[in-house]
């Protein structure tokens, strides 16, 4: 997203630091020009962008091609008129079904293809969605963050933060995103009550003091 900001710091990158290294045991087998795909959900404030970036930022270190992509520009309603859009068709239309899931799976695709695509790119500034026209031919790594990005379909590491909207507000604040007022705060509830669906889906769980858990499959 133009015009985000991050608020990148050493919890970030320490637990960046334990996801790469559990990454790299699951890239080590497969085939050269395996094309890994890590997503990172969790609630707003929780850091997913500071997250990803820090991830991105250690493989670049080990020479891996990165790109990471932001689930938030694939709503259906831009953030100019999705708040509008929300009062008006009722708060329970929030969730995955905002989503273009259609649009993100085959940027996705092409991505696994090594191919070039056209994506959208919300600006925060403007509120407007720009297109953007990216080649994946040199791509090794997708990291793809977003409050459901671990819905996502084709990833191979799913990691969750754990931390709700209660616990973020000071950081939704800071990053200045939308307004918070109180349909705000009903909108975060709404949000929440997806996200926790998700957690199961997790391969790896960012617990409250940002520490990095391997969950064990049954």
């Amino acid at each position: 997203m133009l015009g985000d900001v991050l608020l990148i710091n050493e919890k970030h990158k320490v637990a960046a630091d334990s996801i790469y290294k559990f990454s790299s045991k699951i890239i080590g087998p497969k085939k050269k020009g395996y094309r890994f795909i890590v997503a990172i959900s969790g609630e707003s404030g929780a850091g997913k962008s500071e997250l990803s970036h820090s991830l991105a930022l250690l493989l670049k270190k080990e020479g891996k091609r990165v790109k990471v992509l932001h689930t938030d520009n694939y709503y259906k309603i831009p953030p100019s008129a999705r708040t509008e859009w929300r009062k008006k068709h009722g708060i329970k239309k929030v969730g995955f079904k905002e989503y273009d899931w259609k649009l993100l799976n085959r940027n996705i695709k092409e991505y696994k293809e090594g191919r070039e695509a056209l994506m959208p790119c919300v600006d925060i500034v403007s509120q407007q969605t720009d297109k953007l026209i990216t080649d994946f031919a040199d791509i090794d790594i997708l990291v793809v963050d977003g409050l459901y990005a671990i819905k996502t379909r084709d990833v191979d590491l799913r990691v969750y933060i754990d931390l709700t909207y209660h616990e973020t507000k000071k950081n939704i604040g800071k990053r200045g995103k939308e307004n918070s007022d109180s349909f705000r705060f009903e909108v975060l509830e709404m949000e929440h009550q997806n996200i926790i669906t998700l957690k199961p889906k997790a391969d790896l769980i960012v617990n409250k003091n940002y520490e990095v858990e391997e969950v064990k499959k049954l």
